[in-house]
């Protein structure tokens, strides 16, 4: 028996409310998606407002010029026979701290970086010439009058400050030392090109070793693996290795590169190897999702025009899934690239103030090096930890930057 069925009544006061409700509700889920964004949009312009208030701080220096009559002064150096050795010997600590209070006050100490000496010898390093001569050398201040000058020392610092302004020695310009220096003790000639170089060596170290192995792998499993139980084991290992906790990577790069290899602690080498373990998981992954991407014609096509299977797989294939597999490699090195537990637990927290010349030589990373900065007890460094976290994110959006550019522009639209 078939029952008749009788059109809808769009008009009936039932249905206008169902299809109220309807709009109603598209309009709730509508708002709610836009309130996350906003959320979202808060808590990251929360941070950038954060740490660029702190930070831009970190990238300026406050200096004190101070006029050194090196002819009178207890410098005893030739000005023709100028060496490392004889400059460590001419005790330049003691001399600038008696041409200093010579120039400033008694208090001069307390004006000056302790590490204000260094600047002295460099000048003298680099023209030996100004051992005959009076010169006016821009020295750092002190951390207390460096905040001051800033707005954010004790009283009896800005009256320091106060008294230097007066007698217009006092500067605050950029800090290039901070962009050419590394660690140090004192705040005021701290600098992130030791840690900056460190993470270029160990993301190099890293690329090298992930990139060519978790390619190679995706192709085998995509292209040539058959399906079997040992296969369906790899696959969920890869899935579960991705998704391990960085330290446990950091406990194995330990044990084999460390322990049982006996590698240099606190390389760069280390550190890369590390990472790549941490890494391949990501663009193997990355990998087969970008080669089942490319559609099954193109093989059948390549094949029927004579290629071989390995023929296929790298003139055909490959170039076309390269995109998306270089997307996901830079994205699992930006992971990499914040990093910290697992370089901890193979030693790159040391104290590292020369940077490093090799993959081979100790060195650390920025990550570890803002962990650093972050537990010392002078206020100097709160703005230096600040402005390493703003290059860090500045490396991170650029390397997010050349994976969208990637993307864009070998992306190819079936």
């Amino acid at each position: 028996m078939t029952v008749e069925r009788l059109p809808t009544d769009w008009k009936s006061e039932a249905m206008r409310k169902r299809i109220a409700g309807r709009y109603a509700k598209e309009r709730r889920f509508r708002l709610i998606g836009l309130g996350a964004v906003v959320l979202s949009a808060a808590f990251l312009a929360f941070l950038l407002f954060t740490m660029m208030g702190n930070g831009l701080r970190g990238f300026t220096r406050t200096e004190i010029a101070l006029t050194v009559d090196f002819p009178a002064s207890p410098v005893l150096l030739d000005p023709a026979a100028i060496t490392d050795e004889s400059l460590n010997q001419a005790n330049l600590p003691m001399v600038t701290s008696t041409v200093a209070k010579q120039a400033l006050g008694p208090d001069a100490d307390s004006l000056l970086s302790s590490t204000a000496w260094i600047t002295i010898r460099d000048a003298i390093k680099a023209d030996p010439s100004i051992l005959s001569r009076t010169e006016t050398i821009a020295l750092p201040a002190s951390t207390g009058i460096d905040l001051a000058a800033k707005s954010e020392g004790p009283p009896e610092a800005e009256a320091a400050v106060a008294r230097l302004e007066k007698a217009g020695v006092l500067t605050t310009g950029f800090n290039w030392n901070f962009l050419s220096a590394s660690d140090g003790t004192d705040p005021a000639q701290v600098g992130i090109w030791g840690a900056f170089k460190g993470t270029l060596l160990t993301m190099l170290v890293t690329l090298l070793l992930s990139f060519p192995v978790g390619v190679a792998t995706a192709l085998y499993l995509e292209e040539y693996a058959p399906k079997a139980w040992w296969t369906d084991i790899i696959e969920v290992s890869i899935n579960n290795l991705a998704a391990v906790p960085s330290i446990i990577f950091g406990l194995l790069g330990l044990s084999i590169f460390l322990n049982l290899l006996h590698l240099p602690r606190s390389a760069a080498l280390v550190g890369g190897m590390t990472l790549a373990l941490m890494t391949m998981p990501v663009i193997v992954i990355a990998g087969r999702n970008a080669i089942k991407s490319v559609p099954p014609s193109i093989r059948d096509a390549a094949l029927g025009i004579g290629a071989s299977p390995v023929q296929v797989v790298f003139q055909h294939v490959l170039p076309l899934a390269l995109p998306g597999i270089l997307t996901g490699t830079i994205i699992g090195m930006a992971r990499a690239l914040g990093e910290t537990a697992p370089l901890l637990m193979i030693g790159m927290r040391a104290f590292i103030a020369t940077p490093p010349g090799g993959i081979s030589d100790p060195a650390t990373v920025l990550p570890v090096q803002i962990f650093l900065w972050s537990d010392e007890v002078s206020k100097g460094f709160v703005e230096k930890t600040s402005a390493a976290i703003i290059v860090l994110l500045a490396f991170l959006l650029a390397m997010n930057g050349l994976a969208i550019y990637l993307r864009n522009k070998f992306e190819t639209r079936w």
